[in-house]
Order: C-alpha cells, then sequence, then structure tokens
C-alpha cells in the first residue's frame, strides 16, 4: 500500500483492490504467541507511515463490517486488526493478513478446520454472511521426492525403480501405489531391509565419528529430530526412555536377552531465549550419558542427543529410521513435513492424531502406523481433568522420581522442566496422554519383532506416500489460490 500510494500515486480504492488480489495468507500455527502483535506505540515510533496506513486499513475495514454485523460489539472486537487501549494497544498481524489477502490456508485438513473453528471463527462467519463460503481452505503440505527420496536414498530409491520399472515416480510420486503389489514378494521385502541396514551403518558411522558413541545397528533405530518445543513433547519421549531404563534395570539379565534392543536418536534446536526447550535438551544429553555407559543396559537401550540438526544431517538421520516420533498433542501441530519425511524413506510413525498424520494414516492404512493420545475433540476435558489435579500413572511417578533423585545429575538443572507438567501445568497433556503412549510403543517393540511383518508394513507405508509430494501441493497453490497455469519452456533448438 505505501509502496503504491506513496511511491507510484495510485488512490486507495485502486491500491487497496491491486493488495487484497495479491496477497494469500498460509497460516502455518494454531499457538496463540505464535500469532504476532505488536505494540502500535513501536510501530509508531520505527514506522510511522506504516501505522498510519494500518489505522487507515482497519478504519475502512471496520465500516465495511459493521455493515454486516451492526453494532455488535464482541464480533468488531474480535475482527478489528487492532486491540486493547492507550499503552497497550497492538497490531493483530494475523488479522492484518487475513484482511489484506484473497484467500487464507491451513496446510493440513485437521489444521484448515482449526483454523476456521479456533482461530479465526469471527472471519468465518463475517465471510459467510457477505456469502464468501471460499476464502478459508485447506491444501496439504508436501516434500520434494529429489531431495528426500532420490537424493537421500540411493538404495531405497534404486529399489523403487527397478519395481516400478521407471524413474518417473520421483516426478510423479503417484506411481508409488505400483509398490503395493509387491507385499507379499519375500525378494522385494529382504531388499528393503537391506537398504534400511545400509541407510542404519551410514547414520551409525556418523554418529562414532561426531560423537564418539557407537551404536548396534540391528537394534530398532527410534528417531525424533525437529524443532524442540514443548507441544512437540521431546519430553514425553525421554520420560518414556527412562521409564524403559528402569524397567531394564529391575529386570535379571536373563529376561533381558527377552527385550527389543532400541537406540533412541533425539535431534533439534531450541530458540535462543527458549529456557525449558534448552533444559529439556540438557536432560536428553544427561540421561543419554548415562544410558550409553551402563554396562548392564547398554547393549538393550542407548539416546544419543544429535546437535546441529540441520538438512546435511537429516540427510543421514531420516533413511535410517524404523520409527520416527510426531507425538505433538493433538490440535498443536499444523502439519508437520518430517513426517513425511520418514515415512518415504520406510519408517513407520509412532504420533498422535494431529497434522499430516492424519492423512498420512488415511493415506498408508492404520496397520502401517501407531497412533495414540487424546483426539482434537478430547483435548479440552482433558486439559480440563489435567488442572483439576487428576492422579498420575504410577509408572511416571516413578520417572519423576528417579530424575529427582540425581540419577542423571544435578535434579536442581531438571526442576524446571518437571514443573512445566507439575500443579496443574501440564499444558501439552504429556500425563495425560502417558499410558496410551506407552502402549504405542509396547506394539512397536512386538511388531517389530516380526521381522516379515514389519518389512510388509515398510512397503505398503512407502507405497502410500504418493499424496505428500510439493508437486501435488504447489499444483494445489497454483489452482486454487495463485489462479496460474503451467507456461512450457521454448525449445533451445527452435
Amino acid at each position: 500500500m505505501r509502496l503504491l500510494i506513496d511511491v507510484h500515486g495510485v488512490g486507495w480504492t485502486l491500491a487497496w483492490s491491486i493488495v487484497t488480489k495479491v496477497f494469500a495468507y498460509t497460516n502455518h500455527t494454531v499457538l496463540p504467541e505464535a500469532l504476532e502483535k505488536w505494540p502500535v506505540s513501536l510501530m509508531q515510533s520505527l514506522l510511522p507511515r506504516i501505522m498510519e496506513i494500518i489505522n487507515e486499513i482497519n478504519r475502512r475495514w471496520m465500516n465495511e463490517v459493521r455493515e454486516v454485523m451492526g453494532d455488535n460489539h464482541d464480533a468488531l472486537s474480535k475482527l478489528s486488526i487492532l486491540e486493547g487501549e492507550g499503552e497497550h494497544r497492538m497490531v493483530r498481524m494475523a488479522n492484518l493478513a487475513v484482511v489484506g489477502s484473497h484467500k487464507v490456508n491451513g496446510v493440513a485438513a485437521i489444521h484448515a478446520e482449526i483454523v476456521k473453528s479456533d482461530v479465526f471463527p469471527a472471519f468465518v462467519e463475517y465471510y459467510k454472511r457477505r456469502g464468501i463460503t471460499d476464502k478459508f481452505i485447506g491444501i496439504t503440505n508436501g516434500v520434494t521426492p529429489r531431495r528426500w527420496m532420490a537424493q537421500c536414498n540411493p538404495e531405497l530409491s534404486a529399489l523403487i525403480t527397478k519395481c516400478l520399472g521407471t524413474e518417473k515416480w520421483v516426478r510423479d510420486l503417484s506411481l508409488l501405489e505400483g509398490l503395493k503389489k509387491f507385499a507379499d514378494d519375500e525378494k522385494v521385502l529382504e531388499e528393503i531391509s537391506e537398504a534400511k541396514l545400509a541407510n542404519k551403518k551410514r547414520l551409525a558411522k556418523y554418529v562414532k565419528d561426531t560423537l564418539n558413541v557407537e551404536v548396534d545397528v540391528n537394534t530398532l533405530f527410534d528417531v525424533q529430530v525437529k524443532r524442540i518445543h514443548e507441544y512437540k513433547r521431546q519430553l514425553l519421549n525421554i520420560l518414556q526412555v527412562i521409564h524403559r531404563y528402569n524397567e531394564l534395570k529391575k529386570m535379571r539379565p536373563a529376561d533381558r536377552e527377552k527385550v527389543q534392543p532400541r537406540t533412541i536418536f533425539i535431534g533439534g534446536k531450541a530458540a535462543a531465549g527458549y529456557f525449558v526447550a534448552k533444559r529439556i535438551i540438557a536432560l536428553a544429553v544427561a540421561v543419554g550419558k548415562v544410558l550409553n555407559s551402563d554396562s548392564d543396559t547398554s547393549k538393550y537401550l542407548k539416546l544419543v542427543f544429535i546437535p546441529n540438526y540441520r538438512v546435511g544431517n537429516a540427510q543421514i538421520i531420516i533413511p535410517a529410521n524404523d520409527i520416527s516420533e510426531h507425538i505433538s498433542t493433538a490440535g498443536t501441530e499444523a502439519s508437520g513435513t518430517s513426517n513425511m519425511k520418514f515415512v518415504m524413506n520406510g519408517g513407520i510413525i509412532i504420533g498422535t492424531d494431529d497434522g499430516a498424520n492424519i492423512e498420512i494414516k488415511e493415506n498408508v492404512g492404520e496397520d502401517n502406523i501407531f497412533i495414540f493420545g487424546a483426539k482434537c475433540h478430547e483435548i479440552a476435558d482433558a486439559t480440563r481433568k489435567m488442572k483439576q489435579g487428576t492422579q498420575w500413572d504410577h509408572r511416571l511417578v516413578d520417572v519423576f522420581k528417579t530424575i529427582r533423585s540425581g540419577k542423571f545429575g544435578n535434579p536442581v538443572d531438571f526442576e524446571p522442566v518437571l514443573n512445566s507438567m507439575e500443579n496443574g501445568n501440564d499444558r501439552y497433556l504429556l500425563a495425560h496422554d502417558w499410558a496410551s503412549y506407552l502402549d504405542a510403543q509396547a506394539k512397536v517393540d512386538k511388531a517389530f519383532g516380526d521381522r516379515r511383518g514389519w518389512q510388509k508394513k515398510c512397503l505398503l507405508a512407502v507405497a502410500g506416500m504418493g499424496f505428500f509430494s510439493t508437486d501435488r501441493t504447489i499444483q494445489e497453490y497454483a489452482d486454487k489460490i495463485w489462479k496460474i497455469s503451467p507456461c512450457l519452456r521454448p525449445d533451445p533448438r527452435g
């Protein structure tokens, strides 16, 4: 608006018409703290002309709202770009994005519904009254199979090409469907395992070279690598690792031999000022040091925190997964994309009914994914129960006691993490989902012990991932939002 009006001399009405045709808003989070608000006083000080334009946008917008909603104060308050009074007056950037865009989209099916029902319900109602029912839509994320399959996993990619008889699947991922006919082909299933083993050896070498930790490639590789955040619940994973360790320590040596050995890999970065997330990393590292040096149990359980998680080492980590953890509290993860990468590389998800996990489940089949925890519609009631002080599972209580015993170092260092769950503070329902999570982990152990059954799960999981290519995602944006068609490159030969 500033450029069009101040630099190019365009009138307000035409400028606003251009702006709203140009811009669309893709929402990537439902967390309230991530929907930015900026103090009006700050913006007036730093960007006086921009603030002046925002005020005028809001004045005209509220006039439009009154024509439709009347003097409904509650509706006007929710739809305004500005909130608060005096020194507390704020610019709601998400509201500005909705008002200034011709489309608003979520990035997974469930996320698109949450955007409409929980984040912007007042806007949905306003546009509905104006007869506009297609402003809010959903376009599920995707990932590129060129990098996340062909480049990072040449062994599996070569097998897929051999089975399908073509390399065209790299550009048309829907062709993966053709792998389903090999679900009972023992030779192909063995070749999938061979490809997986090659990738696990590559990750084991990386871990040895960078961290000087030796891992057994014949154990179940359990991976959770992503940004460290309380809602992504790396803490839930660490707590179940401690529980697993406690159980192993109680066992006789003969009984340990019956346990499915597991190596857990956790990685990710925390925002610089995110104190609790930093403490969660510290706990993961501390637990790993104890587990990896325990001669009684290290054969059966290790935990490795991989530092400096990035695209480079992701291409080593992801192809090596047997299972991957996508365990955010239902309703908090917009989509996730690493979940797609892991399954494309022949791994199985343990996760919640959240984000794109739901659509992955629909595409790979319920037998080829391990789902646990509260569903989206159950969250409000679960939250109320946890705030009221519902009694915890005794196994979780024991884990807290282990941490506070000093087993993993000075417990004072981990009090902020433990306190984030205690006394009704368990915002992300770790305690609520705990028992269900342990049950799902037990199912994983049992399923992994059935070698042929596991191989079949992995093949069917890969075969179901054709929907999750960025090629499909970008085509949907082109069709539904950008309204553009392909522009063929001229033949350079004339």
